[in-house]
């Protein structure tokens, strides 16, 4: 009997606890639910008394800023300085630029605006333009210098070699362009308008004009080798 009356004390003890914690629970979630939308600024959706906001309005932009060792989230219409707006169909954040000395960036290795006093160069921010480049129309956008407004390249030209068309024998061939605008109207800039390249001289019979100059000039190279030979045998008087 008295060990039944235990039993039930006990039953009846845990039912209390339960429902006395199931209560305490909802109370403590009601209360931070009505805190946490009485804490969040304007334009956040979601926030945390410790985090700041969590998530912005669909227009807005998250940033997430550093509070000794924590991230806390603001929203934001537009992405400050040093940083490039990603906009994600779950929510806008602002991403800091990679660029050193970057005050404007497209992507976080891409930068489209530097700080004061430096140019900038092909996403890059320098304290002067690069060689080859200068800034363009006194900006701080440095860009290379004008280049040549050429026609398309001509054929190749015959394979040749000394000018001769004839032979079997390794020779070259060239195509050239014209130049149809100079920077300042200066053509001496524009040196890329002649190409050559190695080629083999078609195997063709060389004319007979050709073929008797050659041959007439080697029986006369002959005759002169008889005559220097014929005379250094002769004995000196």
């Amino acid at each position: 009997m008295r060990l039944g009356l235990c039993v039930l004390a006990l039953v009846l003890s845990w039912t209390h606890l339960a429902v006395g914690n199931r209560g305490i629970k909802g109370k403590r979630q009601r209360r931070i639910s009505a805190e946490g939308s009485q804490a969040c600024a304007k334009g956040c959706e979601l926030c945390s008394e410790v985090n700041g906001c969590l998530k912005c309005s669909p227009k807005l932009f998250i940033l997430l800023e550093r509070n000794d060792i924590r991230q806390v989230g603001v929203c934001l219409p537009s992405c400050p300085p040093g940083y490039f707006d990603a906009r994600n169909p779950d929510m806008n954040k602002c991403i800091k630029c990679k660029i050193e000395h970057c005050e404007a960036c497209f992507s976080h290795n891409f930068c489209t605006k530097c700080q004061e006093g430096l140019y900038l160069h092909k996403g890059r921010c320098y304290p002067a333009c690069p060689e080859g480049s200068t800034a363009a129309n006194s900006t701080m956008e440095c860009s290379s210098p004008a280049q040549c407004e050429m026609s398309e390249w001509s054929p190749w030209g015959p394979c040749s070699k000394k000018r001769k068309l004839c032979g079997f024998r390794k020779g070259s061939e060239e195509r050239t362009r014209r130049v149809l605008h100079a920077p300042g109207g200066d053509h001496t800039t524009c040196t890329d308008i002649k190409e050559t390249r190695k080629c083999t001289v078609r195997r063709t019979p060389c004319p007979e004009g050709q073929k008797r100059r050659k041959g007439g000039q080697g029986r006369r190279e002959n005759a002169n080798r008889h005559t220097a030979r014929k005379n250094s045998k002769e004995p000196a008087q």
